[in-house]
């Protein structure tokens, strides 16, 4: 298809393509090529063909094509000249390439520099965490964040700016403006929960060698119980605001930002199955249903252990973590569940 392109450049039907330069051509045509490839693998659905205003971007992978002058915020683009730039922060490094994008009526530039760095001796000790709806994290050592709700928060304005749009003429210019203003809310949004995530992540990670995260499977909790005509679901709409409540807190990308973040830091992420954290005593190791009594309120059956449900899922987490890294250093197949009975010390627990 690299071969057709220079064809398609220089033929009549398409003269637009000529208005472009030669190399983001060439990385559409990597994507796609990408995109075919995780298909195949069964890692992403059948590739969707590009609409205009919908992630629109364009990559410079040629460095020799780019000039940057970080001191008076400007960069140089081939067929776009010198454009100014508000400078985030300072790019160290050779520069490899050039990305530009669009989101929310704003256009950003993002520069991928290579340098080599020392991976710097970890800080601080082991962590689990337990992520939650009413408490967004709440860790081992029993302190929690509080949940951002980023959408929760801006729902009603996007419910308006969307009845709005509802009202006026497809491709007139007030829809072009109602339009204009969802893609602000919506992009303000996402800019919330991002800095939110952001800020937890670099927190945790900074102060901790070692976290342990819950494996959770969001596409499956959070999916819709509507259910067929045949076989309708039930609490449909009590779902359908808890699957809200799931998607608003981010967990995926807090997980995303924690492995790379501890990394940076020579520290180490593990992830555990959540089976029975929260219900399992981190006294007796009594594992029942009814060990919690409410969404935060835990109270063992067994021996009359009480604490915050989120708390105890977040002890248990560390716990398995803990197992895990064993049953890895012995060479065990396959590490403890959460629920497992133990003796007086987590070492106690044999890798089954």
């Amino acid at each position: 298809m690299c071969k057709e392109l220079s064809g398609w450049r220089n033929s009549a039907e398409m003269p637009w393509l000529k208005g472009g330069p030669i190399h983001p051509l060439q990385q559409s045509l990597k994507d796609l090529e990408r995109a075919y490839t995780n298909f195949f693998a069964k890692r992403a659905d059948f590739p969707r063909f590009k609409k205009k205003g919908q992630r629109d971007s364009l990559r410079y992978p040629d460095p020799k094509q780019i000039k940057l002058d970080q001191g008076n915020g400007r960069i140089f683009l081939p067929k776009l000249g010198w454009l100014r730039y508000r400078n985030s922060r300072d790019a160290l490094g050779a520069v490899k390439n050039v990305t530009v994008s669009q989101s929310g009526g704003r256009w950003f530039v993002s520069i991928q520099t290579q340098r080599e760095v020392e991976v710097p001796a970890p800080s601080g000790g082991a962590v689990g965490i337990d992520m939650g709806v009413a408490r967004f994290a709440t860790l081992s050592d029993g302190s929690y964040l509080a949940p951002r709700n980023s959408f929760k928060a801006h729902q009603v304005a996007l419910r308006k700016a969307q009845r709005t749009l509802s009202h006026n003429t497809k491709f007139s210019n007030n829809g072009k403006k109602a339009k204009a203003r969802i893609q602000k809310i919506q992009a303000r949004i996402a800019n919330v929960r991002r800095d939110d995530l952001h800020k937890a992540s670099a927190t945790i990670s900074q102060n901790h060698a070692l976290v342990v995260l819950e494996d959770l499977q969001v596409g499956n909790m959070s999916r819709s119980a509507k259910g067929s005509v045949e076989q309708p679901g039930r609490n449909v709409r009590a779902k359908a605001g808890l699957n809200r409540s799931i998607l608003d807190q981010g967990w995926f990308e807090f997980r995303r930002q924690l492995d790379y973040k501890l990394a940076w830091r020579g520290a180490h992420l593990v992830t555990v199955p959540p089976r029975n954290t929260s219900r399992t005593s981190p006294e007796c190791g009594h594992v029942a249903a009814g060990n919690r009594r409410s969404q935060s309120r835990f109270a063992c059956v067994e021996c009359g252990f009480e604490a915050n449900a989120d708390h105890v899922g977040a002890i248990n987490v560390l716990r398995a973590g803990h197992a895990r890294l064993a049953c890895k250093v012995s060479g065990a197949a396959r590490p403890p569940a959460a629920g497992t009975r133990r003796s007086d010390s987590v070492a106690a627990v044999s890798c089954t």
